[in-house]
């Protein structure tokens, strides 16, 4: 079958949801991933977007923002990102979610701040300093990642993103690993998953630090470890991923109507 890696990408995510979940999820392939499960295997998913437009679903195409009115004409209710995120989300309310990443590492924890040179980082200097290249922020990713029961990140593997530790902690994962989010005090239970377009990583169940489960069928071990900026560990039960059913295609395709997400 003739799919592209941003297709599996977001199949591949999909397949992280379940039916009846309270979800919450951005524009892009994170939206895509969603309303894929919704519409494949999850009926009874209710999703809601960071800034409170709740129980939607897209019309027409995917939404180029998380209040357009390809996401808000059929929606049950309509609040605002305190409700959506200082309420629903923080909370613990919500079951799953999906966040993307400029810069991971082993743990799981995410940077969506800034880039710095080497030796500038703000945990190495001791204080928050310029960086180098000054990134979006982290949007609601913060309090998904705090509150969410659980939460999957979706990135490009490259090497110069998959990092030892990240330049800053915009949005945490296990901090320094083990029992490290319990110190903290966060309600949510931390990322379930990391899904790029190469494979996914899982956290081990103690350390947390986050190993090979799975691979696509036109990526490898080999090519997922030279793309990883730390030692990445593979499962013994390392597996090739399905590759995606005719109805999972066309599900996905009448949610991208458009055909936006489609290229690469």
């Amino acid at each position: 079958m003739d799919y592209s890696k941003n297709e599996m990408m977001a199949i591949a995510t999909g397949r992280e949801f379940s039916d009846g979940e309270l979800a919450i999820f951005g524009v892009g392939l994170s939206m895509l991933a969603g309303f894929f499960a919704q519409r494949n295997h999850a009926p009874n998913m209710i999703a809601f977007t960071e800034g409170g437009v709740y129980g939607s679903t897209p019309v027409g195409g995917l939404p180029w923002g998380i209040e357009d009115n390809r996401i808000s004409a059929n929606a049950t209710s309509f609040t605002n990102a305190i409700d959506a995120l200082g309420m629903l989300v923080a909370s613990g309310r919500v079951d799953n979610a999906v966040i993307g990443a400029a810069q991971i590492d082993k743990f799981g924890n995410v940077n969506t701040t800034g880039i710095w040179t080497e030796g500038t980082q703000p945990w190495k200097v001791g204080k928050y300093t310029l960086p180098k290249v000054r990134l979006n922020g982290s949007g609601g990713a913060n309090e998904i990642a705090v509150g969410a029961k659980k939460y999957i990140i979706m990135a490009a593997h490259e090497k110069k993103r998959f990092a030892e530790k990240v330049d800053y902690i915009s949005s945490p994962g296990y901090i320094n690993g083990g029992d490290d989010r319990k110190k903290y005090g966060f309600p949510g239970g931390g990322p379930s998953a990391i899904v790029t377009n190469l494979g996914i990583l899982r956290p081990d169940p103690v350390t947390k630090e986050f190993y090979l489960d799975s691979y696509f069928v036109f990526s490898s071990v080999e090519e997922i470890i030279e793309n990883t900026g730390w030692d990445l560990k593979v499962s013994p039960n390392v597996k090739m991923i399905p590759e995606p059913t005719e109805k999972e295609l066309e599900n996905l395709r009448a949610v991208d109507e458009t055909g936006s997400l489609r290229k690469k």
